[in-house]
């Protein structure tokens, strides 16, 4: 079965745990992305930051994006799979967690990034159809 190292989009770029959301957001902006990983000084992953959480928790909370930092938006323990799991495995934890882009992980490194498109891509139809309907519902 095909392995996140195979539909991931490689090269992924961080967002440090100390740069402001507004830095956060050009870059979104450059790299035409909606979501990047939230790297620590310390080179580890801890979280994603996204779009939407821009919008909902920094502009829709009254936040100022030049003050707010991206580890401030950091929540518990990044959802990660590693680079070799296949795409059942993918499925499964995207589902159990909710979430529609996942890091990858070699060892400790962020090797890219798994989105539900590349997952949907790689799965046979029926599959396709469960991850969708998972991921609508809250």
């Amino acid at each position: 079965m095909t392995t996140a190292r195979e539909i991931m989009t490689p090269g992924t770029e961080c967002i440090g745990a100390d740069e402001t959301v507004l830095v956060a957001a050009r870059k979104m902006t450059e790299l035409g992305v909606g979501a990047l990983p939230i790297c620590g000084t310390d080179n580890k992953l801890k979280g994603m930051l996204t779009d939407r959480d821009i919008v909902v928790k920094v502009l829709g909370a009254g936040k100022d994006p030049a003050s707010t930092t991206a580890g401030e938006l950091a929540q518990g323990e990044a959802v990660t799979i590693g680079a070799d799991d296949d795409a059942g495995e993918i499925l499964r934890t995207m589902t159990s967690h909710k979430v529609r882009r996942l890091p990858v992980i070699d060892g400790h490194d962020l090797v890219g990034i798994v989105a539900q498109a590349d997952v949907a891509r790689a799965l046979p139809d029926p599959q396709v159809g469960d991850l969708l309907e998972a991921l609508s519902t809250d």
